[in-house]
This record gives structure tokens, C-alpha cells and sequence, in this order.
């Protein structure tokens, strides 16, 4: 079974959704559902059972929005992709509160050619499980801000929370 809550944020609502403890969706919405449909169809077929938190998890997200950026860090996260994309978010993974990567140095931590950037942006457009693999910490080269799934205003608020100036 899926389970799933919305947390409270400064930024709004945060759904959630873990298997056996593992977050396997997160998104800046107050609709669990718009998440779950997003989610491979074996998931999907567990069900979803929403609940009033998810304990450990719930409270590492309220201390990170308090302040306390590393404390979603050590959360449990899984999604599906190829070799490739895991790579890509586990790099994504180890970009630290307050720094930024570009897609290129993204690439390149996770092992790929710098010129694999395409790949670390496909990467960033499908990850189910924001903020926790942080793809609002890649920003483009040309500058600015890039795109965000949930709104550049969330991704420039998630930055300056972060200390990015």
C-alpha cells in the first residue's frame, strides 16, 4: 500500500508518498492523487491510503523547512529510470543545501560526459520525488533559473531558503 499526506509549507502543500517507509513521489501539490497517477502501474496497483503524517519523514520536512536544510538528506528515496537516470539522481542527491550545478557539472558527477547534459535535464523533468532529489539546485548555464515542474517561483523559493544568492 501507498501511503500518503500533505505537509504544510511556506511554499504550500507538499504530498507525499512512501512505500514501506521508502518516498517513492513528492510534489509541491495538495492532491496526493496527482502524484500517484504518476507512478509506475505496479505501484499504482498497492493502492493509496492517505494519512495524517508519515512520522519520521513528516518531521524531517518540518525541521528542513524550518531551517534545518540537511535533515531530508538522509530520507530514503526510490524511483524508476534507467542505469542512466539513477546515476543522475543520486548526483542530484549530493549537491548540497546552497549550491548550485549546472546540467553539464550535473553530468559529470554522476560519471557521464559533460556532454550528457541533455540527459541530467531529462532527468531533472522526471523526477517524481522534489525537493528530495533536489533538481532545483541545477541551473542552466545561459543563466536565470531554467524551468521547474511545480513553477520557477517555487524553484526560486526553494533556492533562497537555501541561501542562494
Amino acid at each position: 500500500m501507498i501511503k500518503a499526506s500533505v505537509e504544510t509549507t511556506p511554499i504550500g502543500p507538499l504530498a507525499l508518498l512512501t512505500r514501506d517507509g521508502v518516498l517513492v513521489a513528492a510534489g509541491f501539490t495538495a492532491d496526493p492523487e496527482e502524484m500517484f497517477a504518476r507512478l509506475s502501474p505496479s505501484l499504482r496497483s498497492e493502492g493509496l491510503e492517505r494519512v495524517a503524517d508519515l512520522g519520521d519523514i513528516s518531521h524531517k520536512v518540518a525541521r528542513y523547512f524550518g531551517g534545518e536544510l540537511e535533515a531530508i538528506d538522509d530520507i530514503p528515496v526510490e524511483q524508476p529510470g534507467s542505469s542512466t537516470r539513477k546515476a543522475l539522481h543520486k548526483a542530484l542527491r549530493e549537491v548540497s543545501a546552497g549550491t548550485t550545478v549546472s546540467y553539464g557539472e550535473l553530468a559529470e558527477r554522476a560519471g557521464l560526459p559533460r556532454t550528457a547534459a541533455r540527459a541530467a535535464g531529462s532527468a531533472c523533468a522526471q523526477n517524481l520525488i522534489a525537493p528530495f532529489v533536489p533538481c532545483h539546485r541545477v541551473l542552466p548555464t545561459t543563466g536565470g533559473f531554467g524551468g521547474y515542474y511545480y513553477g520557477t517561483h517555487v524553484k526560486e523559493w526553494l533556492l533562497q531558503h537555501e541561501g542562494v544568492r
